[in-house]
């Protein structure tokens, strides 16, 4: 055939229309043009492309398109011989744009498609069907994808995105704008903010908003965030909120006292929710009138004042539950009025917390004995004097010795002393109770009794009445009941209870013993009769139990006259006499000399008349040398002559030897 000798062969479908022998110049060419300059030439798109140095073909402008592009092979013929054998297989770096990421994992048409083949190059193809080609496709984001911005960023998407996937943006990094994302707000997102409804956002073609990236408020949370406490706590939320979440309280910087209930005491340190449920809107805002109103009443209703039960503030400070600022001034407006020591005592010493056989139920969560007994000393104290007191009339009630003020000293007087066997006078007053009533007693043989003396080991009612019962008896029971001398009241018969030195046995007193004291006899000291008090020891005490033996002091004299004491210098001179010459025949007891008894007229056989009675007694009593009494010489008063010349000689004086 004609046309097998100008034509190699048929061509391929596409070129079908360039079939024919006076067509081969538009490919061919002149002598001047080479096949490819034809090929650009008529494949525009191609041509743009190598222009632009884009895509595969600008890289390989050496290679001739025929050389992979070859025709007249039939008209079933493949126009394009892929370099690897398949467009599955072809390395896509060459044409400019390596697969990476994801679009390493999309299929060829899944891009190669019409409704993206809309760049300069596919407005040039002639194609009748531009997705059947492989060009037109452009290489940025939005050649194939939305931009979801709407053109509120920038064009290059891989600013902020990679190819590995739209989300995250690993690219960008919220932290270097204005606003850093913190806490709970990195997990927001982008259009919560950025399209949000309180901006003011601009539409695009088709009507939707588009978002606005910048700039947009955030000086305030409220820009974003409604204010559910309506303004009472001002505009800065940040200073009681942080970004972790809204329940996450700044403790720094949230200030409670600018609320209705500031935070004080150990409430400082209660965590919000403890009070706040942020989860249930409707317990935001807990009441707070009352301590009740949060906390269980722990006392079950018992603590009250006047008969009312109060609220914990009543006696309670936030800074601690303990102590309780109930006062002593508050409890005298109780039944029981804290006075003296018990303003001291604890108040866990009465309120006893959890005390046995008390129901729990009844005492409330804190198990503290609210009301507890009063109405006798016993209802918090032991009787520690045992059972000594029990036929008493009060029962031995503490407040008959005792006083609020203090245990001790016994409010036990010493004139209500009186009223027992042994009154309290003088030295007694002043001793302490426990030297005769007390477990130590010194000086004193010890108590008996044992457990009946109860826990502080005193005896309260004595047998011990009479003075030997406690003090020794250094005369031997001589004027004891049923001595030899007998006195009424014994001991207090010679001495009192102010001391036992001196004896109470006065001049006056001595009268009522044998041998009156009259006279001179008043000022003689007691130990110049009696004698066993020459050996005398003063003592420390005088009780039963003494440190040293004490010589008995029995004061017995067996004579009575003066001659028991005294001697007489007139020997039996008087023996004539019908008194037998006793002394106070002549003498009184004021003093020996003068004989104030003896009367010369009366008593003597030679009456003193005239101018004898002027003579000095010496004149005519004269000591006789011859006899000795107490070693001087005896005065001679019997017998003498009453003869003038026993005395006088020839009418004048006898001379005798002085």
């Amino acid at each position: 055939m004609i046309s097998a000798q100008i034509s190699p062969g048929p061509l391929a479908q596409p070129h079908a229309k360039l079939e024919g022998p006076t067509k081969c110049t538009s490919c061919h060419g002149g002598r001047k043009e080479s096949v490819t300059e034809r090929c650009l030439a008529c494949h525009q798109d191609v041509g743009w492309l190598v222009k632009q140095n884009r895509g595969f073909h600008a890289k390989n402008t050496d290679t001739p398109c025929a050389k992979c592009h070859p025709d007249h092979a039939g008209r079933d013929f493949a126009l394009i011989k892929w370099p690897q054998g398949s467009p599955q297989r072809f390395d896509h770096t060459q044409a400019g744009w390596a697969l990476v990421g994801k679009h390493a994992k999309a299929e060829c048409r899944d891009c190669h498609t019409a409704s993206f083949s809309n760049g300069p190059a596919a407005a040039l193809s002639q194609r009748p069907s531009p997705g059947e080609g492989w060009l037109g496709l452009e290489q940025t984001c939005t050649g194939c994808h939305e931009d979801v911005h709407r053109g509120a960023l920038s064009k290059d998407c891989t600013s902020c995105h990679d190819l590995e996937g739209w989300k995250p943006a690993p690219k960008f990094d919220h932290a270097r704008t204005d606003y850093p994302l913190t806490g709970a707000h990195g997990k927001v997102t982008c259009d919560k903010c950025h399209a949000s409804e309180k901006l003011t956002l601009q539409k695009d073609a088709k009507g939707r908003p588009v978002p606005l990236f910048k700039p947009v408020p955030h000086g305030e949370c409220s820009a974003c965030h409604s204010d559910p406490h309506r303004g009472q706590l001002g505009p800065k939320c940040a200073a009681c909120h942080t970004t972790v979440a809204f329940a996450a309280i700044n403790k720094q910087g949230f200030d409670h006292s600018r609320t209705r209930y500031p935070l004080l005491g150990l409430h400082a340190r209660v965590a919000c929710e403890k009070c706040h449920d942020f989860n249930n809107p409707s317990k935001k805002n807990p009441p707070f009138a009352t301590c009740t109103a949060c906390h269980q009443d722990p006392h079950a209703g018992l603590a009250t004042l006047a008969g009312k039960t109060v609220d914990c503030a009543e006696c309670h400070r936030v800074e601690g539950f303990t102590p309780s600022t109930y006062t002593v001034a508050q409890h005298r407006s109780a039944k029981f009025a804290l006075e003296g020591k018990h303003l001291d005592v604890k108040c866990a010493a009465c309120h006893l917390k959890n005390p046995p056989n008390a129901q729990q139920a009844k005492l409330g969560t804190a198990g503290v004995l609210m009301r507890p007994a009063f109405q006798a000393c016993r209802s918090c104290h032991a009787d520690d004097h045992g059972t000594q007191l029990a036929n008493r009339p009060d029962k031995g009630a503490c407040e008959s010795c005792h006083g609020v003020n203090g245990w001790k000293p016994s409010t036990f007087t010493t004139a209500m002393h009186a009223n027992l066997k042994v009154r309290l006078d003088g030295r007694h007053g002043e001793v302490k109770c426990t030297a005769c009533h007390g477990p130590q007693r010194p000086g004193l043989p010890p108590l008996t009794g044992g457990a009946t003396l109860g826990k502080v080991g005193l005896a309260i009612s004595l047998k011990e009445v009479e003075c030997v019962a406690c003090h020794m008896d250094p005369h031997g029971g001589r004027y004891s009941a049923g001595g030899e001398r007998a006195q009424a009241g014994g001991c207090l018969a010679c001495h009192d209870t102010k001391t036992f030195h001196p004896s109470t046995i006065d001049v006056a007193a001595h009268a009522k013993y044998r041998m009156p004291l009259e006279g001179a006899h008043g000022a003689v000291p007691c130990v110049s009769c009696h004698a066993d008090l020459k050996g005398a020891v003063t003592l420390a005490s005088s009780l039963v139990l003494p440190t040293r033996k004490v010589p008995s002091l029995t004061f017995a004299i067996k004579e009575i006259g003066c001659t028991a004491c005294h001697d007489s210098p007139h020997g039996d001179q008087f023996a004539h006499r019908k008194d037998r010459g006793t002394c106070e025949g002549c003498h009184g007891l004021d003093r020996f000399s003068p004989a104030t008894r003896f009367d010369h007229d009366r008593d003597a056989s030679f009456a003193l008349k005239g101018a004898h009675a002027k003579v000095p007694c010496a004149k005519c009593h004269r000591p006789d040398p011859t006899v000795r009494v107490a070693g001087a010489p005896r005065v001679v008063y019997a017998p003498l002559s009453g003869k003038c010349e026993s005395c006088h000689a020839g009418g004048t004086p006898v001379q005798r030897p002085s």
